[in-house]
């Protein structure tokens, strides 16, 4: 969905001013907002793209507001009401008001390195054989889709070439919605900065996208 998330390429914002990479939280709230969102993502009551989308659905005057924490909070509190959870009151309040409901699992913190360290695998086995070949030139689909997708909104329409072959993997614009994982060929695709932002140079833009935003240039 074209949300607030989507701003590559949007003016209006300034400058991007990149912070030092210490220290990775501003305060202790930040710590803790990091800390509950792994928590209760490895309940396994969502994944990570229904996550993402939670967050994109925040309206753009809020989310264009809040720190990247914050916005990880807002995510989490939306998922929580959306699953019932925790109700909008409970949130407010900061406590349980009625008895917890069973999650699937519940990870420990001795468990947690582990689970960090393996990550979250998306790769599937392929049913097909792959439309497209290190070298080929293609061109994504203009493309706005009301649900979620990982297709940016300045790379829409824009011709490339395929950089690597990267398998077959889980398809976001379906996962997010929780309608299975749809695997589709994934590739890093290949742009120049000059066919997507129009401006003279000579840099490039690597993104990875999935073979249903592609097209045969």
């Amino acid at each position: 969905m074209n949300g607030p998330q989507d701003a590559g390429g949007m003016m209006g914002f300034g400058p991007v001013v990149p912070e030092p990479v210490t220290p990775v939280f501003h305060s202790d709230w930040e710590r803790r907002a990091f800390a509950i969102t792994l928590a209760m993502g490895m309940t396994g009551s969502w994944n990570i793209d229904i996550s993402r989308h939670a967050r994109e659905r925040i309206p753009p005057a809020e989310y264009w507001a809040a720190s990247y924490y914050e916005i990880w909070l807002k995510g989490l509190e939306r998922l929580l009401a959306e699953t019932g959870l925790a109700s909008a009151a409970e949130i407010a309040a900061g406590r349980s008001k009625t008895a917890a409901r069973p999650v699937t699992r519940v990870a420990a913190a001795d468990m947690i390195p582990a689970i960090l360290a393996r990550g979250g695998p998306s790769d599937r086995p392929a049913a097909t054989a792959p439309q497209f070949a290190a070298g080929d030139k293609i061109r994504t689909r203009n493309m706005n889709p009301g649900g979620h997708t990982r297709l940016p909104r300045y790379l829409r329409g824009c011709p490339g070439s395929i950089a690597i072959v990267h398998g077959c993997h889980v398809l976001p614009d379906s996962s997010a919605h929780r309608r299975g994982d749809d695997p589709h060929w994934l590739y890093a695709v290949r742009f120049s900065a000059s066919d997507v932002f129009g401006a003279p140079g000579r840099d490039e833009i690597v993104a990875d996208l999935w073979e249903t935003y592609l097209e045969a240039a």
